[in-house]
């Protein structure tokens, strides 16, 4: 079920050695996912075996240190490690989308992007995001003073908290409300007045540790302010950001998913006789991850690698990541099905996976913002 086309030549990396990397990164993050499961603590062996193979650079331009890989390879990457891993798959998606972010603004002269991305490939940094928290409406407010702002708030879903540098984040300048502007930045956690809270106990995705960020007067310079757009509007910034994200965390799922059905799979061959009803379920299961892997990747095809950064874009992208979002749960609960109820324990793969797909729907745009999205735009013809 892996797609393995080799990469074109301009890239520095192969899909057959970015899917062996994201195998090999998998299986050391399955044999921990179930300790990590149940305390809710981090993947850190994941992380381990990441900066190691330098997986976490993987977009980073070669001339700078990583491996060129592009935002296709990366959608297969983050399926096979997904397979393995749902907790490293979704956090290490946190991290990759913003580096493709740092690529984009690169090729668009950003003067700061370069450093960015060295300190990926050479110092290890990892990058956080609060753009779940945020999204279109930061609680978080920042006040003007000389020189720059001073940002107070609190932001939740930081997923790789414990081992972040950088947290991607956004607050409204003054009063929030239509005619407010938001600001775009990137604030150290060794800043005076970042602090983690840790509060991430949930259903699923439990080893992402993705606790909540307090911010208390910290100060950002004005130069490093990345761009503005209105209060309540996706636009800027974000619309840059979310249109990077949509096909990673997809494919994050969609191998959730994936390693479901083999799991269930493998069950069902060492029944002597399986029921017709399992057969065909096995037979859904499998379509179902082919249609969505087939959406993700004709998407990124329409858009190309240098994603224009519009409503086109953002409806085509978004519009696959629904579909692998949806087509993952009910994959997910066939295979539960196949199985039986060994895939009722604790333990259990499938349960684990059960729980983690359920994350997927709560990511913007949802599924339903998604569908009123398409909608909208057909209406506006």
């Amino acid at each position: 079920m892996t797609i393995t086309h080799d990469a074109p030549a301009t890239t520095g990396v192969t899909d057959d050695e970015i899917l062996t990397m994201a195998a090999t990164v998998g299986a050391e993050a399955a044999r921990h996912d179930e300790a990590h499961d149940r305390a809710a603590t981090f993947v850190s062996e994941a992380y381990d075996a990441m900066h190691e193979s330098g997986y976490l650079a993987l977009p980073v331009p070669v001339a700078l240190g990583g491996r060129g890989a592009t935002l296709r390879q990366l959608v297969l990457a983050q399926e096979e490690l997904g397979t393995h891993s749902g907790a490293a798959a979704l956090s290490s998606t946190m991290h990759l989308y913003l580096t493709l972010v740092q690529c984009w603004r690169l090729r668009r002269g950003a003067a700061d992007a370069e450093g960015v991305l060295r300190k990926v490939a050479d110092d290890r940094l990892v990058l956080a995001t609060s753009g779940g928290s945020d999204w279109v409406c930061p609680t978080t407010v920042a006040t003007e003073v000389e020189g720059g702002y001073l940002l107070s708030g609190r932001k939740v879903f930081c997923s790789q908290a414990p081992v972040a540098g950088v947290v991607s984040t956004s607050a409204v300048v003054g009063a929030p409300g239509p005619d407010a502007a938001v600001i775009h930045c990137g604030v150290p956690l060794a800043a005076d007045g970042v602090r983690v809270e840790e509060t991430w106990d949930t259903l699923g995705m439990r080893g992402t540790a993705s606790h909540d960020l307090v911010l208390e007067d910290v100060f950002v310079p004005r130069e490093k302010v990345l761009g503005t757009r209105p209060y309540g509007a996706l636009a800027g910034p974000l619309l840059v950001a979310a249109i990077h994200f949509a096909p990673l965390v997809g494919a994050a799922y969609l191998g959730v998913a994936r390693g479901a059905c083999e799991e269930a799979t493998a069950l069902l061959r060492r029944r002597p006789e399986p029921a017709a009803a399992a057969v065909r379920q096995v037979g859904e299961m499998t379509a179902r991850l082919r249609v969505a892997r087939w959406a993700l990747l004709g998407a990124v095809a329409e858009t190309g690698e240098d994603l224009a950064p519009d409503e086109d874009t953002l409806e085509t992208l978004m519009t696959a990541k629904r579909e692998a979002l949806t087509a993952a749960r009910v994959v997910v609960d066939t295979a539960l099905e196949v199985a039986g109820g060994s895939a009722f324990f604790r333990g259990s793969r499938l349960e684990r996976a059960y729980r983690d797909v359920r994350g997927g729907p709560f990511h913007p745009l949802t599924p339903e913002a998604t569908l009123e999205l398409v909608g909208r735009r057909r209406l506006a013809g």
